[in-house]
């Protein structure tokens, strides 16, 4: 059953999609949190540990942790493994809230049917053999369907006019106030969210 949906031809798709995925994940209600996680199993993906992945060098594994932590959240093997599961890998130094979107953005691409963007790769000599055929699109529905799917627009908007911040609203969903905030502004709720947060 299709609850309320937001105003635009876009967020209006996403939503339809998030609210497919929460159907599949078994949840009554639009305010039930959606557990990445657990949703991960029955999407056929294999999430592991990054500690466990041993075949980093030791100067990747240390630039992966260090220096180039923030420019990378996950990730989604290209192959599937032999049992035909995609592996998944996380960025050990963000918080489970941040791993909930990464996660859920991989779910809603295995979900929607996407291709996976390959890597560029170097043979010996330094030539590039594979280059990473990254498509702008096909990521935002990926993560925007995601999104809708943690963040349904229906409860957002009740919890908005009942006067929560992006932070009470993050709390209840298991999220980050960053997607909360991505969530009320790509809803066109942002005028809403400020009137009822600063009412009175």
């Amino acid at each position: 059953m299709i609850k309320e949906l937001p105003p635009t031809e876009k967020g209006r798709r996403y939503e339809i999609r998030g609210q497919a995925l929460r159907q599949f994940a078994g949840l009554k209600k639009d305010t039930d949190r959606l557990d990445p996680f657990e949703l991960a199993a029955y999407a056929n993906l294999f999430v592991v540990p990054f500690e466990q992945i041993d075949l980093l060098s030791d100067s990747t594994r240390e630039h992966l942790l260090g220096a180039g932590k923030d420019s990378w959240s996950g990730g989604a093997a290209s192959l599937p493994l032999p049992d035909g599961r995609t592996l998944i890998i996380l960025n050990p130094t963000h918080n489970r809230n941040r791993h909930a979107a990464t996660l859920m953005e991989e779910i809603s691409h295995n979900f929607l049917g996407h291709k996976p963007n390959e890597l560029a790769v170097r043979d010996a000599e330094g030539r590039v053999t594979k280059t990473r055929d990254y498509n702008h699109a096909i990521e935002e529905e990926a993560y925007s369907t995601g999104a809708a799917a943690l963040v349904p627009y229906s409860a957002l908007k009740k919890m908005i006019r009942e006067g929560k911040t992006a932070r009470e609203i993050a709390r209840h969903f298991g999220v980050s106030s960053a997607l909360v905030e991505f969530r009320i502004k790509i809803s066109r709720l942002w005028e809403d969210y400020e009137k009822h947060l600063f009412k009175g």
